[in-house]
């Protein structure tokens, strides 16, 4: 066998003495683990810098200032040489093996009985690579592979005995790539997911076989509101010990009805997980090349739903206070209503010559964007045929937008 193989271990330190030479740079790196291991430390160097002095002064760790002394190493379980005095490297070392002592030496690998490994961590999972005298390529592969445990790429599924529980996760505008990570990673764990027509599709593709996906526009409710349908589903499945993921467009809590969700849960006991998303009142304009707010031009920006008409009883918005604003207005599911939500507008006091622009599913590869004004915009929608999803901002930040097309 190679004198570079290295077995493999993990050392559990607490309230065990760890003794570290030196509180330079290597130092600094390394003794947050050792803290968080809960090892009792002792620290023996001369001098610190300032972030390792900011530890021992807050007590996590015993700093002795003097240089090193042929037995510091007494009782000790582990040992870190980070110092850089050659000599007394090698004195601690042979001290070290001597005692029986696993001891990293930062001036030496070869000379040293133990190696630190590249570590990272993920939701209570220790990435460990040792890749012998490269450690470039040790940490290459730890990013690697926690990045893919925390965007859900790297399929890790948790076989522990859970209780019931449901993440609300938004999965953003509509572009896969949008995603947050915890919720990328919360789908791929996932064995049930209840799925809204404007999530991200494509992240449903790449799930695995074994995992139920339910369309939440296809859930029968019979008696039931469509919305009391869903609630019930969510209960139902996390009663029965899945792992379920409300998987919703946008953010949750922004026109999702993912409040009216979580309170169905937590009246059944079930305990849920929100996950927010980005939201298409500011991503997908964005993403048209229009800000929503500009120096000069708006400093606020007011996001409103047009799924009710202005002269609807059940409206709950105030458009003439609205039209009296100067900032940017951003309607989400007006389409439908967009002639009437300007008429009102314009009625109150908006400039009918005010820039409108439309952003048909926005974000995604069928992205497609039309111009005009209040006065226009209803005649203009319904011409170039467009369909929800579509944001609409009404503003003089559309024009800022056009002039850096």
């Amino acid at each position: 066998m190679s004198e570079n193989f290295a077995y493999p271990v993990g050392l559990r330190l607490t309230g065990r003495r760890v003794v570290v030479l030196g509180a330079g740079q290597v130092a600094q790196r390394r003794l947050p683990a050792l803290i968080a291991a809960g090892a009792d430390i002792l620290l023996i160097s001369p001098s610190a810098t300032p972030s390792v002095e900011a530890m021992a002064e807050a007590g996590e760790v015993r700093w002795e200032r003097r240089r090193y002394q042929d037995g510091d190493f007494e009782d000790a379980w582990y040992a870190l040489i980070t110092t850089d005095d050659p000599a007394a490297n090698a004195a601690a070392s042979a001290e070290a093996e001597a005692r029986r002592v696993w001891c990293v030496r930062s001036d030496d690998a070869e000379a040293a009985s133990a190696w630190t490994p590249a570590t990272g961590r993920s939701e209570g999972v220790t990435v460990a690579v040792l890749t012998g005298q490269d450690p470039r390529r040790s940490a290459a592969v730890r990013d690697a592979v926690v990045e893919g445990l925390r965007d859900g790429t790297l399929a890790a599924p948790r076989h522990r005995t859970r209780g019931p529980h449901v993440a609300l996760v938004g999965g953003g505008p509509g572009d896969p790539d949008l995603i947050t990570v915890r919720g990328r990673r919360l789908l791929a764990e996932a064995d049930v997911v209840v799925a809204d027509r404007l999530g991200p599709r494509d992240l449903l593709d790449e799930l695995p076989p074994h995992v139920e996906v339910i369309d939440a526009a296809k859930i029968p409710y019979g008696r039931f509101m469509a919305q009391e349908a869903i609630n019930n589903a969510l209960i139902e499945h996390a009663k029965a010990g899945k792992s379920v993921v409300r998987l919703k467009g946008g953010d949750p809590f922004v026109f999702g009805r993912g409040m009216e969700e979580a309170e169905a849960l937590a009246e059944a006991g079930i305990p849920c997980t929100v996950v927010p998303g980005i939201s298409s009142s500011i991503s997908v304009p964005a993403t048209a090349g229009i800000p929503v707010t500009h120096r000069g031009v708006a400093h606020e920006f007011t996001v409103v739903s047009g799924h009710v008409a202005p002269d609807d009883p059940r409206s709950l918005v105030d458009w003439s206070a609205l039209a009296r604003l100067r900032g940017t207005l951003v309607l989400l599911m007006a389409v439908e209503k967009i002639g009437a939500i300007a008429a009102a507008l314009v009625h109150h006091g908006r400039g009918a010559d005010t820039p409108v622009a439309v952003i048909q599913e926005g974000t995604t590869a069928a992205q497609r964007r039309v111009d005009a004004t209040l006065a226009t915009v209803g005649d203009t929608v319904a011409a170039e045929g467009v369909r929800p999803p579509a944001v609409i901002v009404i503003g003089e930040v559309v024009a800022v937008g056009s002039r850096r097309a």
